[in-house]
């Protein structure tokens, strides 16, 4: 009875954490639309001056068009979005959406759900 006892505690306190976290909106995260977007692109990249935006369906990544014509690759990373300068010949159109590669083993490749095409 003791294990019982113990176990049913750890799994109660367990869930009382989860849903505290939860509440507190704590963990995961999203590109909440292309205002935000631009928004994270100019203030990370040094000098980036944004025209518009592309936000994944999922909110877990974005492609941000400069007024120079270059491209920010914005990634939800836990609660941060990681922000990536690239070269428009990173984007390849899939049927998922934008699959563009960072050229950063460590950033990865990126899919941006659902957006449909990169066009000037």
């Amino acid at each position: 009875m003791n294990q019982l006892t113990l176990f049913l505690g750890s799994l109660a306190a367990i869930l009382l954490l989860a849903l505290a976290a939860r509440l507190l909106r704590l963990g995961g995260g999203a590109i909440e639309g292309e205002a935000a977007a631009i928004r994270e692109a100019e203030a990370q990249l040094s000098g980036f001056e944004a025209e518009r935006a592309i936000v994944g369906s999922d909110g877990q990544a974005a492609l941000v068009h400069g007024r120079d014509g270059s491209l920010a690759l914005l990634k939800q990373h836990g609660t941060q979005v990681a922000v990536r300068r690239l070269a428009a010949t990173a984007v390849h159109p899939t049927p998922d959406g934008l699959l563009v590669a960072s050229g950063e083993r460590r950033f990865g490749d990126v899919l941006v759900r659902g957006a449909a095409g990169v066009s000037r």
